[in-house]
């Protein structure tokens, strides 16, 4: 498979405007998918943020393996990396994010109320397409404030958005990296739907995906699609007998794959096979490299 590569338009429109409008920002929140933690970062942001304050929210995180999670949060931490696990859908741990902010830049505030100065704390909400942030900034305004979808690129403009606290919120939209040379990590971008399916060979995913499953959550997998013996079934295997148990049988008695395929990747992405965290930190409990 070839490195995954494309820069759409708007992509570009976007980063040049996180780099124009950072001078009058105070913190970057940035949203992972909680069930792609390190995948789910646009490596580009470290560049484009240029060190400004920044907050990792995992979003999604009723979504994802909780035990999972904490290990991605003692990892982060173990950096220096502040991080919030919240759930946009639910509204669990949104009300933490401003206060969060705020405690960031905590001594630049204490500095200002010296020379009695208030400050309107300003925060960029940036990430990759399809992680929520739409949702979730409609969450901390409590009303419809930013477009939402299921599916990526849904925000194409930037939005300024205030809070009932005075809280400022500059949505901006998704924006993936240039080029993906890992393979591994466009698979979990693809899995979690912030690659559209159309870019992607979706029974060769679901091959990977049901492999990875197999290996880390088979107990979740087999409860799911009724699978008797999963130990050592390859991807395709195993995406033929969760076919056939679910009765997608076309002329000749052959497995509709890709109906198969689609139905799977749906699933995951829906929680309806459980809660399933896509990536672990290394075995060591440090970040990948």
């Amino acid at each position: 498979m070839q490195p995954l590569q494309w820069y759409p338009g708007h992509m570009a429109k976007t980063r040049r405007l996180i780099e124009e409008n950072l001078k009058n920002i105070d913190v970057v929140v940035e949203i992972l998918d909680a069930r792609i933690p390190f995948s789910g970062r646009n490596p580009s942001f470290d560049d484009i943020l240029r060190g400004k304050p920044r907050l990792l929210v995992l979003n999604k995180y009723d979504l994802a393996d909780q035990a999972v999670t904490d290990c991605w949060i003692q990892a982060y931490g173990r950096q220096g990396i502040h991080v919030l696990p919240v759930s946009c859908q639910t509204g669990q741990g949104v009300n933490k994010i401003t206060p969060a902010a705020r405690e960031l830049i905590r001594d630049k505030i204490e500095r200002e109320q010296e020379k009695g100065m208030t400050r309107t704390l300003k925060l960029m909400m940036v990430g990759i397409p399809n992680v929520g942030k739409s949702t979730l900034i409609n969450r901390l305004a409590g009303k419809a404030s930013a477009k939402t979808g299921d599916r990526p690129g849904v925000t194409r403009g930037k939005q300024w958005i205030r809070l009932k606290d005075g809280t400022e919120l500059l949505d901006t939209p998704g924006i993936l990296a240039p080029k993906y040379e890992d393979q591994q990590v466009a698979k979990n971008l693809a899995y979690t739907g912030a690659i559209k399916d159309e870019i992607m060979n979706v029974e060769l995913l679901a091959y990977s995906l049901l492999e990875y499953l197999r290996d880390h959550y088979g107990s979740l997998l087999r409860a799911r699609y009724k699978l008797e013996h999963i130990e050592g079934l390859e991807g395709h295997e195993l995406l033929e007998s969760i076919g056939k148990n679910r009765g997608f049988v076309i002329s000749g008695g052959e497995i509709d794959m890709e109906r198969a395929a689609n139905m799977v990747l749906d699933e995951l992405r829906s929680c309806k096979i459980g809660r399933i965290t896509l990536e672990q930190p290394e075995e060591d409990g440090t970040l990948p490299l």
